[in-house]
């Protein structure tokens, strides 16, 4: 019996390629060229390297398969873009972790399945999911002990400020068999944990976000429909984009072995939350700083009007919609400090 069979990716390697290469990369094409100014893979630039060298580090680090793990900024387009990307590059065709609380159509998670997503269920009562937690860190690192790449998201579900942590419960999830601190550090070496900074210059829903934001202002118990995931769902995968970068940095292994001692004298909490520190950092440092100019304030006011919701606060919406596009300047901004400090 499949123990794996409720979450898996599906079996069907070779339905996976035809169905790439004769739908799924002509449709992104397509949308590279319609809704972005470009598409490119980028590699953070190591201390005391040139960025060549940078490159084939990285490179060295992701050769046989890693976890990327990442800011998230889109439901569909992060995992569609980064696949794109690295497919032709490294011939690795990642498997995707994706919440069932997007399945809002009988279609989609069948679909889903078929193009190598695995389930991250999200609902049920405590103890089902802390089972279901079980399942999917085994399934995970069932994966990677077969030397096969995963992406995932660094938290459950986007930060609609665009603050992105790393959620220390992630890194727990991920190693749940683990019962000492050194047998976390080596089962999160054997995922061998790639950070990915994605960097799209617009957020086509950065108004259903501010929207969002003012729902739950106005009424705390106001949440998401599945109506509304999968308006997020179109809206991100057909809005404007700009220009779009996926910086890869590497692998935190090394860092892991210099700081074993240390990590290990910590209490586990402790030990997660520099762990996810420091994927903040390596994400924070690959951020792209886009120079939007001076019509910015008038990109502004067109997605507020795009907004229509009752009361509707436009002071508020304003904020929390420059606020979406200055914290990854702020984070930047402070990892390249803790850098200099640290060098």
């Amino acid at each position: 019996m499949d123990k794996f069979r409720d979450i898996r990716a599906y079996h069907t390697a070779g339905l996976v390629y035809v169905t790439d290469y004769l739908f799924v990369l002509p449709f992104l094409h397509r949308l590279v060229r319609k809704q972005t100014k470009g598409l490119k893979l980028d590699y953070l630039q190591l201390p005391g390297k040139t960025p060549k060298e940078s490159r084939k580090a990285i490179e060295h680090d992701i050769r046989h398969g890693a976890f990327y793990m990442s800011n998230h900024r889109d439901i569909v387009m992060d995992a569609a873009f980064l696949g794109r990307l690295i497919i032709p590059r490294y011939c690795q065709h990642p498997y995707i972790g994706i919440g069932n609380n997007l399945f809002g159509k009988w279609w989609i998670e069948p679909l889903c399945r078929h193009l190598r997503t695995f389930v991250v269920k999200r609902n049920g009562t405590p103890r089902e999911l802390m089972q279901s937690s079980q399942l999917l860190s085994e399934y995970i690192l069932h994966l990677r002990k077969k030397h096969k790449s995963i992406w995932m998201a660094q938290r459950e579900g986007r930060a609609k400020d665009s603050n992105d942590r790393t959620q220390p419960s992630v890194l727990k999830m991920l190693t749940l068999s683990a019962e000492t601190n050194s047998e976390v550090i080596d089962q999160l070496k054997v995922l061998n944990i790639c950070p990915v900074s994605l960097n799209y210059e617009y957020d086509p829903c950065d108004y259903l976000k501010a929207a969002e934001m003012q729902l739950k202002r106005d009424n705390p118990k106001w949440r998401k429909s599945k109506r509304d995931d999968i308006i997020s769902m179109k809206t991100g995968i057909f809005g404007y984009k700009g220009h779009v970068v996926f910086r890869m940095t590497p692998s935190i292994n090394p860092w892991l072995d210099a700081h074993r001692e240390e990590l290990i004298a910590l209490p586990k909490n402790d030990m997660l939350r520099l762990i996810a520190e420091q994927i903040d950092q390596q994400i924070f440092l690959g951020y792209e700083m886009f120079d939007r100019g001076t019509e910015f304030d008038a990109y502004i006011n067109s997605r507020i009007a795009l907004i229509d919701i009752p009361n509707k606060d436009e002071a508020f919406l304003r904020e929390k919609l420059l606020e979406m596009y200055s914290f990854p300047v702020k984070n930047h901004a402070e990892a390249v400090e803790c850098l200099k400090l640290n060098v």
